[in-house]
Parts: C-alpha cells; sequence; structure tokens
C-alpha cells in the first residue's frame, strides 16, 4: 500500500490541527528562504511586505498546503534568526499529503535530512528536516487516527 493509498483510508489533516498557533519565524535572507520553502516544500507566498529603506522582508505569509507561516528578516529588537542562535529550540509541525515526496524534494533543494520518513507509532509516516535557515521541520502524513490506549500500548513497545 503506498502512502497515498493509506492516506486516503484516514482524514489527511487530523480536526485537531487544523486550527493551530501560526508560527512567525524570522531568518537571516528571506529572498533565500522564500525560494527555498517555495522550491522545497511547495508554499505559496501569499502576502509580503518589503522594509522601506530595502533593508529585506518586513513581514511575508506563506501556505505550506493548508498550514500558514509568517517569516521576516531578523532585525534588532527581541527576534533572532536560528543562525544568530546557534539554533533553534523550535520543531515546525505541517502535516502533508505525501511526506515522502516533499523530503526527496527539500532534500533536492538543500535541506538536511535529520530523520527519513518512516511509519511512526503514533500512526503517521514522520520525515525531520532542517532548512538551509536553521529551522526544524517535521512533516508528517496522516494514515491512522490511535485512541491513546493505543499510543500508550504502542510507546510501550517502540
Amino acid at each position: 500500500m503506498t502512502t497515498h493509498e493509506a492516506a486516503g483510508a484516514a482524514q489527511i489533516i487530523p480536526e485537531r490541527y487544523r486550527t493551530a498557533v501560526v508560527p512567525h519565524v524570522l531568518v537571516a535572507d528571506a529572498d533565500a528562504a522564500l525560494a527555498f520553502y517555495e522550491r522545497a516544500f511547495g508554499a505559496v507566498v501569499d502576502f509580503r511586505l518589503d522594509r522601506p529603506d530595502g533593508g529585506g522582508v518586513l513581514h511575508a505569509e506563506l501556505r505550506i498546503g493548508d498550514a500558514v507561516l509568517m517569516l521576516g528578516d531578523a532585525a534588532e529588537g527581541p527576534f533572532s534568526a536560528p543562525s544568530a542562535l546557534g539554533g533553534t529550540s523550535v520543531a515546525l509541525h505541517v502535516y502533508v499529503p505525501d511526506v515522502d515526496a516533499l523530503a526527496a524534494a527539500a532534500v533536492a533543494e538543500g535541506a538536511e535530512l535529520l530523520q527519513p520518513p518512516g511509519d511512526r507509532f503514533h500512526g503517521d509516516r514522520t520525515a525531520i528536516l532542517r532548512d538551509p535557515s536553521g529551522h526544524l521541520w517535521v512533516f508528517l502524513t496522516h494514515l491512522e487516527t490511535v485512541s491513546g490506549e493505543e499510543l500508550e500500548r504502542r510507546l510501550a513497545q517502540a
């Protein structure tokens, strides 16, 4: 059974995650990040507002599937890009129809594959990537809905 066939039997994006917190990521080069997300993740840029002084992107909004992400160039103040911090402590989770295809496209565009696509005990096929800006991404394709009891049983066996 292919990933698409398995996902067809289950809801692709679980209802619980349809209205999630909207992340706003900061990067050192928003132009490069937007271009990468378009090529690697199939992102669509819905809105972009450049800084009046020509100093980069003040605010952009993009979609990866139905997931919305805000993005901008890191500037002075409390916001920093992962490159300025030596990494990030946040991982961005996005459900997609075909995690295998997305991971392959992302790696071809320069993402680092940290965990290859695989079926996980929680009922999702999952891959973990680091993008060129330093952000961590967990892409998932939902295969089955697992009850809390079954989830605990599978975790104990994993």
